[in-house]
């Protein structure tokens, strides 16, 4: 007797497939990123105009006799400073042995020099993975085939 003669009228009995997933998480290994500073030096050459000051002293012999010990002053960039001597007389005087005149003077020169710069940049190298392993269907290896039945 064939299958479908045993059955109802109009009701046809049909096997079907149907595949069954089973879907699960795993660790797999991923890429492998490396990161590193690396620090290189260049030289760079510095031109500025550099300023300073420096000083100049003169004595200026006086020889002339005062009263009381000048001030320290000021003439423009010079500056005055009085040396005075006590000498013994009959009475006694102050003489004005000398002055001594010290001058600014500014002096502005270029200069050029070589120096050594560091600069940091980062290198990011990234190794694939191996890939997970197949079937020769090209499915994974976890997907099977399963038989499922429907009756209409």
């Amino acid at each position: 007797m064939a299958p479908e003669e045993d059955l109802d009228a109009g009701e046809r009995n049909l096997l079907l497939y149907a595949e069954d997933v089973a879907v699960a998480r795993r660790k797999i290994v991923g890429d492998t990123v490396r990161v590193a500073t690396v620090t290189q030096e260049r030289e760079h050459q510095v031109d500025e105009n550099l300023v300073h000051s420096r000083v100049e002293v003169v004595r200026v012999p006086i020889g002339k006799p005062v009263d009381v010990v000048p001030p320290i002053r000021e003439e423009g960039d010079t500056t005055i400073l009085s040396v005075v001597e006590e000498i013994v007389v009959v009475e006694r005087r102050l003489i004005l042995k000398e002055e001594v005149h010290i001058r600014r003077i500014h002096v502005s020169e270029r200069h050029l020099e070589t120096v050594v710069l560091r600069e940091q940049n980062v290198e990011v190298s990234r190794t694939a993975a191996v890939a997970p392993a197949t079937g020769d269907d090209g499915l994974l290896a976890d997907a099977a085939p399963t038989l499922l039945q429907d009756r209409k």
